[in-house]
């Protein structure tokens, strides 16, 4: 396949990349094997013997219809502790997105940019006047909640979006910021805070403010599965608020809504806690080695994150959909540049973590294609993990210039340590030109 005729079909994406499907229809017939840094995909979870269950069970999922979605969310509320007066399921959070848009957002919505797309597009589609805040480059794109507040209020806003951890960014607002914040804007008809990909943070214990919503008349927070499980493909996601507002949600949302792969894999979460824990420590600790590794190639800026991808801006004078296309056609890695997130530029990739052998090769093409030379040999070490920490400024967090050795890649006791599989479908769509 010629590389070109995947290089064109992200060039004719809008909001967002285009689909693996899509991919591997236009590269049928490929061999060549790519590493995926382009789908947020947890590569630790599920399992390999957890996927063989999966398929073991294909025929009975795909023929049965499934439970109700009251069925499916009891046994997940059951699981997380949760009120299921208090949670509505949706077939992915951008179905949540969607009807929370319809039924709960009447004028306008403001929200910080660059951010996920469906809180941009979806009220611009629905004829809302959408008030984005741009996060500051020369503040790290971290958000200033003050800041944001005055924006509120100066623009007459009626609903208010944060994404803790922020996409693309990773950045992140502390517990006791994010409540403050929902406490100065308790007026409002709606104050949404969306978790998608929380469950990869460690910069403190138990940052949802899940618990906060419950408590609140105006407040959502959303959290999704598939990102958090490895698993975009099954759709699934829910929020939790104050039953008033859950119950509104649950009523509109179509009988059925969710899949029965969705219910199936809610139904192995019990048996499978450890696993789950232990994927999001391998994630937590190849975020920071990966942090680091970028770090240290000439040019490149890697901002901190808590998500399981990290923003780069790259050297002066680069263009990222450029980078993107010599990448995926001359060594077969696979990015997502980020010139159609509103706020952002072709200047900037976000780059999922993967574990660390993937991370050698990003590293290696990176460094032949921005500056035409060979990686030097890298030797990973066990030693233990440099003391770096995310620095301040007055916006928010600066960009990471980590010191000192790389932190270890592995993770003792920790599961699927050679597990890469992620989205390893992918492998297939381009053949080297």
């Amino acid at each position: 396949m010629a590389g070109s005729n995947v290089t064109a079909l992200f060039r004719a994406s809008t909001a967002h990349s285009p689909s693996y499907f899509t991919l591997n229809r236009a590269g049928a017939g490929g061999t060549g094997e790519i590493t995926d840094f382009c789908i947020p995909c947890n590569p630790y979870f599920p399992t390999p013997a957890m996927f063989a269950e999966l398929g073991s069970r294909i025929r009975e999922i795909l023929t049965y219809y499934p439970s109700g979605a009251d069925t499916i969310t009891a046994e997940l509320c059951q699981v997380l502790g949760l009120n299921p007066q208090t949670v509505a399921m949706g077939n992915g959070s951008t179905e949540l997105i969607t009807w929370i848009d319809h039924l709960l957002v009447h004028e306008s919505l403001a929200v910080p940019v660059p951010t996920f797309g469906r809180w941009t597009d979806q009220p611009m589609e629905t004829g809302k006047r959408v008030d984005m805040f741009l996060l500051r480059e020369d503040h790290g794109f971290g958000l200033d909640p003050d800041s944001f507040v005055r924006f509120v209020r100066t623009r007459g806003s009626r609903v208010a979006v944060i994404c803790n951890p922020n996409n693309p960014d990773g950045g992140y607002l502390p517990k006791q910021q994010v409540i403050a914040l929902l406490d100065a804007l308790q007026d409002l008809d709606l104050v949404i805070v969306d978790e998608s990909f929380l469950e990869f943070a460690d910069a403190e214990p138990a940052p949802s403010v899940a618990a906060e919503a419950v408590l609140r008349t105006n407040v959502i927070v959303l959290r999704s599965l598939g990102k958090n499980f490895g698993l975009h493909g099954v759709r699934f996601g829910y929020l939790v608020s104050n039953p008033g507002l859950a119950g509104r949600v649950r009523a509109a949302l179509p009988k059925w809504n969710l899949n029965s792969f969705a219910e199936t894999v809610v139904f192995m979460l019990k048996e499978h806690r450890q696993e789950y824990t232990d994927s999001l420590l391998c994630s937590r600790r190849d975020r920071a080695a990966m942090t680091w590794r970028l770090s240290t190639l000439p040019g490149l800026t890697v901002y901190p994150s808590q998500g399981n991808f990290v923003y780069v801006r790259l050297p002066e004078g680069t263009d990222g959909a450029v980078l993107r296309d010599r990448l995926l056609t001359e060594h077969r890695v696979l990015v997502r540049d980020c010139a159609n997130k509103v706020g952002s530029s072709s200047r900037f990739l976000r780059l999922v973590v993967r574990p660390q052998q993937d991370v050698d090769r990003l590293q290696s093409a990176l460094e032949q294609v921005l500056h035409g030379q060979p990686a030097q040999a890298y030797a990973p070490t066990v030693t233990p993990t440099p003391d770096w920490q995310q620095t301040a400024s007055a916006g928010g967090l600066a960009p990471v210039r980590p010191q000192g050795q790389p932190p270890s890649a592995a993770l003792p006791g920790a599961i699927g340590l050679g597990y890469t599989s992620g989205t390893a479908a992918v492998d297939r769509l381009v053949a080297r030109v």
